[in-house]
């Protein structure tokens, strides 16, 4: 009779009681800052020091005077933290939280789509790893973009990557022909044009406003198409009451909050699932955020030689913002 050991499962840590008490204690005890996304969990946007999209974010994290960057968002963003922190501690809460539209794009992939257009200037949408970034020329987010591109003299082409969306979005608002990369988001292309006009229908006083990574159907369908803060600001200065949210519905915790006698909509997916919250966004919980400060880990570390090339388009972009 063959006999196994089996390792004993591990006891799940205790908690403190008051994990929001407990997370500003060790914020004072490490000198550290809490980024978030806007698309995090409702508690972590509520304890973070600062919420934001990515532009945001990345020139919140060039101005901190924090030790300890803990960057409740995805691996990408903490990432970028990095690339302007070097020798500051950057914890992520779960290592796991990653980004579809930044593998959808391959490193290697990539450099032979850029060799087979060498006269091209690289604009990289910030949704891509730090490899990417370290090919690239200019880093650009979906706040910016368009005011890039429209930097870029007209004789030059461009590679715009890695999201094709985005990059439709920002050729019609430019006039520039650009070689895109095919990549996407995964959340923002699970929004139905079908169920978005039959929730137009249904309510019919409602502004439909979207996420430029949507897609072009969805995207004829909104009257404001803007980033994650564009929007939040869009909907305050709106006379409208209703709103149909396409993007993820992490935003709509702090339209409410800026606007609670206004009422947000999120815009349905393909089929009935919760497909339209980002599956990596919400793997950020608060009891990993408190652990995380606790141990110091998950830290986010990159080689040096490609934290410097990442470097200099981020720092191109902040430039030209």
């Amino acid at each position: 009779m063959l006999i196994t050991s089996l390792s004993p499962v591990p006891t799940p840590e205790p908690l403190p009681y008051d994990l929001f008490g407990a997370i500003q204690a060790l914020k004072q005890e490490l000198n550290a800052v809490i980024l978030a996304h806007y698309y995090q969990d409702p508690d972590i946007q509520d304890i973070a020091d600062f919420i934001g999209d990515s532009l945001e974010l990345s020139r919140k994290a060039t101005a901190t005077s924090a030790d300890v960057i803990v960057f409740a968002g995805v691996h990408f963003m903490a990432e970028t933290a990095k690339i302007l922190n070097p020798n500051k501690l950057v914890l992520l809460p779960d290592l796991d939280a990653g980004c579809s539209l930044a593998d959808s794009c391959p490193p290697d992939a990539f450099a032979r789509f850029k060799a087979a257009h060498p006269e091209h200037l690289v604009i990289s949408y910030i949704n891509c790893t730090a490899e990417i970034k370290a090919m690239s020329d200019i880093i650009c987010t979906s706040s910016n973009a368009v005011r890039i591109v429209n930097q870029i003299p007209a004789e030059q082409p461009i590679i715009f990557g890695p999201d094709r969306n985005l990059g439709n979005y920002v050729s019609q608002q430019t006039g520039r022909k650009m070689v895109l990369w095919q990549g996407s988001c995964m959340v923002h292309e699970t929004f139905s044009e079908k169920k978005l006009v039959q929730l137009k229908m249904l309510h019919p006083n409602a502004e439909a406003i979207a996420h430029p990574e949507c897609e072009p159907a969805v995207l004829r369908q909104a009257s404001y198409i803007g980033s994650t803060t564009a929007l939040l600001k869009y909907v305050q200065q709106s006379q409208s009451q209703q709103f149909i949210v396409a993007t993820e519905p992490g935003i709509i915790h702090q339209m409410q909050k800026a606007m609670p006698d206004k009422h947000f909509i999120p815009a349905p997916p393909l089929n009935q699932c919760a497909c339209n919250e980002c599956p990596h966004m919400r793997l950020n919980t608060l009891e990993k955020l408190y652990l995380c400060m606790k141990h110091r880990a998950p830290e986010i570390t990159l080689p040096e030689t490609v934290r410097l090339a990442a470097l200099r388009p981020i720092q191109r972009m902040l430039e030209m913002s």
